[in-house]
């Protein structure tokens, strides 16, 4: 019997707001027609035709400022483009000065090198012609030592 009690105040509740909306209505109705104004065809087409100017206006004035944003949003895009692009030519005009450097640092070490190597020629043909000079002395100490033993003997 209480969900019974309930349902019914709720009812109550409903239909009271039921009756004080239409209370207002009706309000709203007589002050509308206090206030109305009448007015011809020609004067209502002209009231109308700038009713409808003053809201396309309205529409392109906010197309109008949401292009402004997309501008300024592109614009900052296109500067830090620009500030990146400026980076990667100073970054790869320092990778190609190094590369100059390792490569010069690569010649005068080639250079070295064979300055290295012709050195160690030399001194190679130096020892080949000095141990065939060994070699002929040997010679001849040992034909000189078997002379003296011929001699002695």
């Amino acid at each position: 019997m209480d969900q019974k009690g309930k349902g019914t105040d709720r009812w109550g509740a409903a239909i009271l707001n039921l009756s004080e909306m239409g209370t207002n209505l009706d309000s709203l109705q007589k002050s509308l027609m206090k206030k109305a104004i009448f007015v011809d065809e020609e004067t209502y087409a002209k009231a109308s035709l700038s009713s409808q100017q003053a809201r396309t206006i309205k529409v392109l004035e906010q197309r109008v400022e949401t292009l402004e944003k997309e501008l300024d949003a592109a614009i900052s895009a296109a500067a830090r483009a620009r500030s990146e692009k400026r980076q990667a030519e100073a970054a790869q005009h320092a990778t190609e000065l190094r590369a100059q450097e390792v490569t010069k640092e690569l010649e005068n070490t080639s250079k070295v090198f064979e300055l290295h190597m012709e050195e160690l020629r030399t001194k190679q043909e130096e020892i080949s012609k000095r141990d065939s000079d060994i070699k002929v002395l040997e010679a001849i100490i040992r034909t000189l030592g078997g002379k003296e033993s011929h001699m002695a003997g």
